[in-house]
């Protein structure tokens, strides 16, 4: 498109540049997406503080890639208005991302108390922490694409869809959504620039949580086990971690120097071509995997998820000039490549910093 750089070459070039030296407050800095995020922003000369509860898993990205020692890590609890508030205070951040979350749907039907106070209180005290400051110009909610009111419908779903959820965990981040809408039309606009970003379902090296995915069939390959799947038909937006975290970045760049047309909602999904089923994510990384790997289906009765969730990028393509750039199978890759780095012994801030400069210099 005449006019946007796209990302790889140019535009990551361009965000590159402009962190170096930036303060950045993110939320959830111990967890998978966070630690990544933490260790991209540091490699590009930000100055980052960290904000979160302790590792959520044992092992973990956060403590295997030793980012206590490049961040200013501060361990609290986003429900812990007034620690939030001196937190953001001392480190008087330019941008913040916010990322801290009980991210995980079956907990949210065993915990849904704690998930709605995480994900709907976290977001209103981040965001009232925010507006308290006098140094914060740019902020991005991070929530999910299972925000919207699923439908069941073979397309994607574009940012001027309606909010619902069936579940605790996204009802909670559809009101996460709403809150921000909320914020940004009482309080911060034009002052602070506040715009929210929905991504696909996350895959990466270094995830260890308990009923995802790849950390499921990861858990049971190193214990020579069948991978048990729950639900094989079910469709998502996989995509490899620093896919989101880009747009994130090219996000809180644009409203930083171009302002409130970019304080908005926003989409980073996957390509149409990888939106795949589980089953076929589970055979394409058994094949990969090698070993005699295979799986088995959960028949036992399990929490309802949506069968179908597709996101529409096309915004995000268009007004940022971003898109995602690994296809499935080379996201897959990588994983087992990280996986094998990790199962040598390797020092793995290296592998993850190895994998971050294959996916900038990637085109």
């Amino acid at each position: 498109m005449e006019g946007v750089e796209r990302l790889g070459g140019p535009l990551i070039t361009s965000f590159q540049s402009f962190y170096k030296g930036k303060n950045v407050f993110i939320t959830g800095h111990t967890g998978f997406k966070g630690s990544w995020l933490c260790l991209w922003l540091h490699m590009m000369g930000a100055k980052v503080t960290g904000y979160a509860l302790s590792p959520p898993t044992n092992p973990s990205l956060f403590e295997l890639c030793r980012l206590d020692e490049l961040i200013n890590s501060i361990i609290a609890d986003v429900r812990d208005l007034d620690t939030l508030q001196k937190a953001i205070i001392k480190a008087e951040p330019e941008i913040v991302i916010h990322m801290a979350a009980q991210p995980i749907v079956k907990d949210s039907y065993n915990n849904p108390v704690e998930t709605y106070t995480i994900n709907v209180m976290g977001t209103v005290h981040l965001l009232e922490a925010v507006r308290q400051s006098n140094c914060v110009k740019t902020v991005i909610n991070v929530t999910t694409d299972k925000c919207y009111e699923n439908r069941e419908w073979v397309w994607g779903y574009r940012e001027n869809e309606p909010m619902g959820g069936y579940d605790p965990y996204s009802s909670s981040k559809a009101c996460s959504e709403l809150i921000t809408a909320a914020y940004r039309n009482s309080f911060f606009n034009p002052s602070i620039l506040l715009a929210s970003a929905r991504a696909g379902n996350v895959i990466g090296g270094g995830d260890w949580a308990a009923d995802r995915l790849i950390p499921d069939c990861i858990c049971a390959l190193l214990k020579h086990k069948k991978i048990l799947i729950r639900n094989p038909s079910a469709v998502r937006p996989w995509q490899y971690v620093l896919e989101p975290l880009s747009g994130y970045l090219v996000l809180a760049q644009k409203l930083y120097e171009e302002g409130i047309n970019f304080a908005e909602a926003w989409n980073f999904g996957p390509n149409d071509t990888d939106v795949r089923s589980v089953e076929w994510i589970v055979k394409y990384f058994c094949n990969l995997w090698g070993d005699s790997a295979d799986y088995e289906v959960d028949i036992s009765l399990n929490p309802h998820e949506a069968k179908y969730l597709k996101l529409d990028c096309s915004k995000a393509r268009l007004k940022l000039g971003w898109r995602s750039r690994y296809d499935l199978e080379t996201v897959l890759k990588k994983i087992v490549s990280w996986t094998r780095d990790y199962l040598d012994g390797k020092d793995m801030r290296a592998s993850c910093l190895r994998q971050i400069n294959e996916y900038t210099c990637f085109d």
